[in-house]
């Protein structure tokens, strides 16, 4: 049975966090432990997580020195992490009881690199839209990015190939991705819906206009396309994203 290492970036979601580690905890598959990456300067939080780790022994807590962004944080976390597969979960998402060892599973069949699955968006505690997973090329993913963060699982060996986040306050995930399959990687999905996403009016994921500069930075800096073809590469990528979340 592997070592799962669930890297959780921490920052201000002390509403949140006691019912994200609960998630983990209820987990039917027991061998992991997780990574919490305390991205936050208020020491009263701090505190209030040490309380949680005495509840959850599993958990170990890493403080940084100076705020690196949820990106920077999950990097250190991998850099700590001791399991076969990296998971990662934020501090406000939640997953259903039966998700590791059902991707775990799967993954070790199979023999996966990197795997998500289908997840719930919720706001406000009720149900909003449901996201189905699919098996995701390159060239899947300049066009639409499809992938629920806190769904992924991946080999802690592809971080030794050095792929890591980059330093961008939104898309930090989406650079990722595209690098790993732009080495040829398909990412495979799981079409059960594992996880539960929490939207929120006032998170970095939910600013329009950092979201499109971000993903200008994504094409132009580090997929190296010129100014014309990151343009045309965000028109798609937004396009698809409206109507992704109109249906």
């Amino acid at each position: 049975m592997p070592l799962v290492s669930i890297v959780v970036p921490y920052y201000r979601k002390k509403l949140f966090i006691s019912q994200c580690l609960r998630s983990i905890h209820n987990q039917t598959y027991k061998h992991y432990e997780i990574i919490l990456v305390y991205d936050d300067e208020d020491p009263r939080d701090y505190e209030y997580l040490l309380t949680l780790k005495k509840i959850y022994k599993k958990l170990f807590i890493i403080k940084n020195k100076k705020r690196q962004g949820a990106g920077g944080a999950r990097n250190l976390g991998i850099k700590f992490a001791k399991g076969d597969y990296i998971a990662f979960l934020d501090s406000d998402d939640m997953w259903h009881k039966q998700k590791l060892k059902i991707q775990i599973n799967l993954m070790k069949k199979n023999n996966w690199d990197i795997s998500h699955t289908s997840y719930k968006i919720i706001s406000n505690k009720v149900a909003i839209q449901n996201r189905k997973a699919k098996d995701l090329s390159f060239q899947n993913l300049i066009k639409s990015c499809d992938i629920g963060l806190s769904s992924v699982i991946m080999k802690r060996s592809l971080f030794k190939q050095n792929i890591k986040f980059p330093n961008l306050k939104t898309k930090e995930d989406y650079v990722l991705w595209l690098k790993i399959a732009r080495q040829g990687k398909t990412i495979y999905a799981i079409n059960k819906i594992l996880m539960s996403w929490q939207k929120s009016s006032n998170s970095l994921s939910s600013n329009t206009l950092r979201k499109l500069l971000d993903g200008y930075c994504v094409y132009r800096m580090y997929l190296s396309y010129s100014v014309i073809k990151s343009l045309y590469s965000l028109f798609i990528l937004s396009f698809n994203f409206i109507k992704k979340n109109n249906k």
